[in-house]
């Protein structure tokens, strides 16, 4: 079976079928809806994504270009178990560079467990994963308890996608449409690993690693 053949959507519902659990999740007031009815009548980027990307700062996403965009993609990471299963991927053009993009959308739900829930009691494929995840965003195992493990895995398929598709830079993307910010914590605690103090929509350069620009952003959207 082919799993890199993929077929256009037409309109938001067409997204439906491609999640996990679809009558879990494809609800009003969740994100998984919302984010596809935004991107899916976007011409391109969302306007409030390309506003963020272009009052960065940083002149890769100057005049940003969406070359292709992917719903519910599935990274494979070592160690079995599931893959990392993205909402959305992208690949980007800007400044005449690629740019990978992983977003995950968020209302309310959260990051999942902890690392350290995550990892209490491993089995041998969990240490095998943890350690690659580990090596792949270039942050140390051993300070990494109190963060999200989504976002450890969303990071690494940003960059794992980035080395696929020869791309320079890798961008991981929290597009959250709760209007109270939640979960924003988390995903400070997880980018002040790599000494970034992160602002709500914007973008920050986290690391230069193996010769990718990893970049960390966080942007608020109108509910749909």
């Amino acid at each position: 079976m082919n799993k890199r053949i993929y077929i256009p959507a037409t309109k938001p519902e067409d997204w439906r079928h491609l999640l996990a659990e679809p009558d879990k999740h494809w609800r009003d007031g969740y994100s998984a809806k919302s984010l596809a009815c935004v991107w899916q009548q976007a011409e391109g980027f969302p306007v409030e994504i390309k506003k963020a990307l272009a009052d960065s700062g940083h002149s890769i996403f100057n005049d940003i270009e969406l070359l292709l965009a992917i719903p519910e993609y599935k990274v494979p990471l070592p160690g079995g178990g599931n893959p990392s299963q993205n909402d959305i991927f992208v690949l980007a053009r800007g400044n005449d560079q690629l740019i990978a993009i992983t977003v995950e959308g968020k209302v309310s739900e959260p990051f999942g467990p902890l690392v350290s829930e995550w990892f209490e009691n491993p089995s041998d494929g969990k240490k095998r994963r943890l350690a690659f995840l580990c090596e792949t965003i270039g942050l140390d195992q051993e300070r990494l308890g109190s963060i999200r493990y989504q976002l450890l895995h969303r990071t690494a398929s940003a960059l794992i996608e980035a080395k696929r598709f020869n791309a320079s830079n890798a961008l991981m993307l929290v597009h959250s449409f709760s209007q109270t910010g939640e979960w924003f914590e988390d995903y400070a605690t997880f980018a002040g690993m790599y000494g970034i103090d992160p602002e709500t929509d914007n973008i920050h350069k986290a690391i230069q690693i193996d010769g990718i620009n990893l970049f960390l952003g966080w942007v608020k959207g109108e509910m749909k």
